[in-house]
């Protein structure tokens, strides 16, 4: 499996080891194998804790190469480079060729955390930072410019004006990387660092060997983050206005782990060692999805999980599998999960028909054919019979399922989201039904428009019932959407497939026709052939929502330096705007505590902060030993005899309350936290459960905190029993409320059956 960016596709996953604290030696029976090349794939050696020594980044740990050697034998490494990369910067573990044997062997060998192959992740503007508040004129923090925001992504184009540097001092003190530069590729005092990945698979005809980037993705989700001012951006007139980053005078470190195949696990997590160690204060991952099981047996977890260790938040993308429950990709409560809302501007692409009617339809469509009307015709009546196609196939225009001969030259109606197989028949346009009329699509190669199935039904009625049928495609306007923010159908949703007492996702942010940087060498469709040059495009994906969280945690930190992962992860969740479920009806397992509001999230009045040590506890509950544990952090630290395997979250201090039951009619549940003052340092607040369901009783003791210092903790306890009878979820909010600060928490109580 690949990684892959979650904006059209998704984003990645890796593995690695622990190590070294100790001094041991491995006495391991092993039969070695001579297994043929072919039959080896990479595999990740996850071990946890990085080494005691300080190892040149270049250099192989001989423990790694011992541990190899004991598995697959002397003679075979001789043969075949076996060894592909030690991680050790941040992390300990490495990338290797192993056979299924193999790989099970080195699981049991001490010091191995996990052992998982090298799949591939997915890779998950001008208006959407005004429309959460967030103006141009906002309050600024003089360290801005010191935060360094780590993208992990496709690359960059160093050349596009949102990464200028002009203004910008020497890159922070505190910067330990460096510029994988090459003849077509330099950093500057924006972009202070690049590095680029291949560690698992050759290069690909066409593909860049810098961290320039060819596909987009990174260029998008980097300016998003933290690009600079560039006014008159747009996409051939779509979306005109200023472009810009959260934090525009922050600097930009890039790490190309994803390429036209995806993002395989072992670039994924050699780029989160680099960049743990480089310096990074934020790292932006839009990439997934991750293991359905277990937390460290994929990169973005076990990357994350680090970076917390050193002070560093991961904002990542939800996933794009949406709308079924339980889709989200990345969950674990060290990561700040990301969904994807919808902002108020709309681009509206109208089809016209020879009868003159007009329907309005979705595409963000740049083609103009200047009122000229084509033939039309309903790709179902088209199929590529040579091929073995009948027309119950061809109508969802897949690639190679229609007859050129018949498609060539004119419009055609598909059943179906996409145009591929017109595109490649040589149509002219493409007119597509069954999309819900709430969603978005990105651009297309060709003049297009998606409609909802009514409209779709009468072009078919129009086609079926005249004899030279026609239509033309007009290019986008752009409309105000009055019902954003909602929570678009790509977005995927929770619960939390594997803690469900863990609310995800935590957020939410504008992810749906987003404009943002981009390289002119890149598709602006994606498609092949798409000869369109675009310095700036409009794409969508919970990828773009999570640059937007990725720039508000980074503008949260150039206020409070200071503050943990955590600390910055609440004050982004209580600070959130509720969003509707009536036009979300997965409500917070669509869009957790709701809309980011940057403004409110530097201040947000309370924290419920978390250390390393909090998450090591709830990681006891969630059944991992602790030898492991030891393993992963290099701590002495061990999960007490009294741990709950299985029980509530109510050991780790999350700013959300979720509450699950596989009894609908008998719920009880109880969460510890502990709020530390960071408003006003004086201060009471008093406790207000809004929206409190029928059946349900929600308690909290002590119902008032009242501090008398900044950075002062007062822990309480809430309550909940009773029932929530025939509904599978029911939802309300504590606030703690001082007159100055509302402080929101979501409580999410729902059955699992």
């Amino acid at each position: 499996m690949d990684l892959v960016p979650w904006s059209r596709k998704g984003f990645f996953h890796v593995v690695w080891f622990f190590l070294l604290g100790l001094t041991c030696t491995l006495l391991v029976d092993v039969t070695h194998s001579d297994a043929h090349p072919d039959t080896r794939k990479v595999y990740i050696v996850y071990m946890g804790d990085k080494p005691k020594l300080d190892i040149p980044t270049t250099t192989t740990l001989p423990l790694h190469v011992d541990m190899l050697q004991n598995v697959v034998g002397s003679s075979n490494i001789a043969q075949e480079p076996l060894l592909l990369h030690s991680y050790k910067r941040s992390f300990n573990g490495f990338a290797a060729k192993l056979t299924e044997e193999e790989a099970q062997k080195m699981a049991g060998m001490a010091g191995v955390v996990s052992v998982f192959p090298n799949e591939k992740q997915k890779l998950h503007t001008t208006r959407s930072w005004n429309f959460i508040g967030f103006h141009e004129n906002v309050k600024r923090s003089t360290v801005e410019s010191d935060i360094i925001v780590g993208v992990i992504d496709t690359g960059v184009w160093p050349e596009s004006a949102s990464f200028s540097d002009a203004g910008f001092g020497p890159p922070p003190k505190k910067w330990k990387g460096t510029c994988q530069g090459s003849s077509n590729f330099t950093c500057n005092n924006k972009i202070i660092g690049a590095r680029y990945y291949r560690i698992s698979e050759p290069f690909v005809k066409g593909e860049i060997k810098s961290p320039r980037d060819s596909e987009g993705h990174g260029t998008h989700t980097a300016s998003t983050a933290a690009g600079n001012l560039v006014s008159k951006a747009s996409l051939f007139g779509l979306g005109l206005g200023t472009a810009r980053g959260g934090v525009p005078a922050a600097r930009i470190a890039v790490y190309k782990a994803c390429w036209s195949t995806g993002c395989s696990f072992a670039d994924t997590l050699a780029a989160f060692d680099d960049a743990i160690a480089d310096g990074v204060d934020i790292i932006s991952a839009s990439l997934g999805p991750t293991s359905p099981d277990d937390y460290f047996r994929t990169p973005v977890t076990i990357g994350a999980f680090h970076a917390l260790r050193k002070g560093i938040l991961t904002s990542t993308a939800a996933g794009n599998d949406g709308p079924a429950l339980k889709t989200i990709t990345v969950f674990a409560p060290w990561c700040l999960s990301v969904a994807a809302t919808t902002i108020d501007r709309e681009f509206v692409t109208k089809v016209q028909l020879g009868n003159q009617k007009i329907y309005e339809g979705i595409v963000t469509n740049t083609f103009d054919l200047k009122g000229k009307f084509y033939p039309l015709i309903y790709a179902g009546d088209a199929p590529n019979r040579t091929a073995g196609y009948g027309g119950s196939i061809s109508k969802t225009c897949k690639p190679g399922t229609l007859d050129h001969n018949l498609v060539k030259g004119k419009i055609v109606l598909c059943d179906g989201t996409t145009g591929y197989g017109a595109y490649f028949a040589g149509a002219v346009g493409v007119i597509l039904q069954s999309r819900p009329v709430a969603d978005v699509l990105d651009p297309l190669p060709m003049p297009a428009s998606c409609l909802g199935l009514d409209s779709g039904n009468s072009i078919y009625y129009y086609i079926t019932s005249t004899r030279n049928p026609t239509a033309t495609i007009f290019k986008s306007t752009e409309d105000i959407d009055t019902l954003s923010p909602y929570v678009p159908s790509f977005s995927s949703r929770g619960p939390n497939p594997v803690s469900p007492n863990i609310l995800k996702p935590d957020i939410a942010a504008p992810g749906a026709s987003i404009l943002a940087s981009w390289p002119p060498i890149a598709p602006v469709s994606d498609y092949p052939g798409d000869d369109r040059v675009a310095s700036y495009n409009v794409i969508s994906g919970t990828s773009m929502a999570c640059p937007h969280a990725t720039g508000i945690a980074a503008y949260v930190k150039s206020f409070h330096p200071n503050w943990t992962p955590a600390a910055i992860q609440s004050a982004l969740i209580t600070t959130a705007k509720p969003l509707s479920p009536d036009l979300n009806p997965e409500a917070e397992f669509a869009y957790g505590a709701g809309q980011i509001d940057p403004v409110r999230a530097p201040y947000p009045g309370l924290v419920y902060d978390a250390t390393e040590l909090d998450y090591i506890e709830f990681l006891c509950t969630q059944g991992y030993s602790t030898k492991l544990l030891q393993s992963i952090t290099g701590h002495k630290s061990c999960c007490s005899s009294k741990t709950n395997y299985g029980a509530l979250s109510d050991n780790l201090n999350y700013p959300s309350f979720a509450l699950s039951s596989s009894n609908p009619n008998s719920i009880s549940g109880v969460f510890n936290r502990t709020a530390t003052n960071v408003g006003s340092p004086r201060s009471t607040y008093k406790a207000k459960v809004i929206g409190a369901t029928k059946g349900l009783e929600i308690k909290v003791n002590p119902s008032i905190l009242s501090f008398s210092s900044l950075g002062q903790k007062l822990s309480f306890q809430v309550t909940v029993k009773g029932s929530i009878h025939h509904k599978s979820r029911v939802s309300t909010s504590l606030v703690w409320d001082d007159g100055t600060f509302q402080v929101r928490s979501p409580i999410v109580v729902y059955s699992i059956y």
